[in-house]
């Protein structure tokens, strides 16, 4: 049993395992609340700390996984390139969205900073939580923040924003795609587009716009606001 948790395919295969597990439970209970990564990542704490395996050696697998990520990235533009006269039609819709969608997630990290007297650091680990992992984690040291609780950050948001995706929807934009996927994206990055793209292709082409295009507002905010 030691030999097999010190190989990477130990965490490879505990990864899929619990993957493939929770989207039979989604299946079955057929509701949102059985997010298939919200129950994935509980089933791998849960064994880790059942069987005693550190972090560190459940990653030498897991990190495998994160090979296909930079490929399953970029299968996003073809759902971007099937509609890209909507970009072409909406293109200052996107820039004027994504940015305001930038502000308002920067504005309430500093508010709420400020209510609940964050420290410097927390606060600056928080700020790029609504931009993907990969931009996140590049602007969370420049500010001054920790990487670690950046990802952490990026994740919440993205598992919040799937929670109440079609709540949001329904309330706010019901019969507008466009502006449905830009709200997904902008608000919930890569996470969220997952369930974009599950609502419909423009949703999800909106959404992967609104990734590239809140992440370069929210860079672009950082510097100009010197946070």
């Amino acid at each position: 049993m030691n030999l097999l948790v010190q190989t990477p395919l130990f965490g490879f295969l505990l990864t899929l395992t619990a993957y493939y597990v929770s989207v039979w439970v989604q299946n079955r209970l057929k509701t949102q609340l059985a997010n298939p990564l919200i129950i994935s990542v509980s089933l791998v704490i849960i064994i880790l700390k059942i069987l005693n395996i550190s972090l560190d050696t459940y990653a030498n697998g897991a990190a495998l996984i994160g090979f296909f990520l930079a490929p399953a990235t970029i299968t996003l533009g073809l759902s971007v390139y099937r509609h890209l006269e909507n970009l072409k039609r909406y293109w200052l819709v996107v820039l004027a969205g994504s940015t305001v969608g930038a502000a308002v997630s920067i504005s309430t990290i500093l508010i709420g900073a400020r209510i609940f007297s964050l420290e410097p650091l927390l606060r600056q680990s928080l700020i790029p939580k609504s931009v993907t992992n990969a931009i996140a984690i590049e602007i969370s040291p420049l500010i001054g923040g920790i990487p670690s609780l950046t990802v952490l950050a990026v994740l919440f948001t993205g598992l919040t924003g799937i929670l109440l995706i079609p709540l949001m929807v329904r309330l706010f934009c019901r019969d507008n795609e466009v502006a449905q996927g830009l709200a997904i994206g902008t608000s919930t990055h890569l996470i969220g587009t997952s369930k974009a793209l599950e609502i419909g292709s423009i949703q999800g082409a909106m959404s992967s716009i609104a990734i590239c295009t809140t992440g370069l507002a929210t860079v672009v905010l950082v510097l100009v606001l010197q946070l």
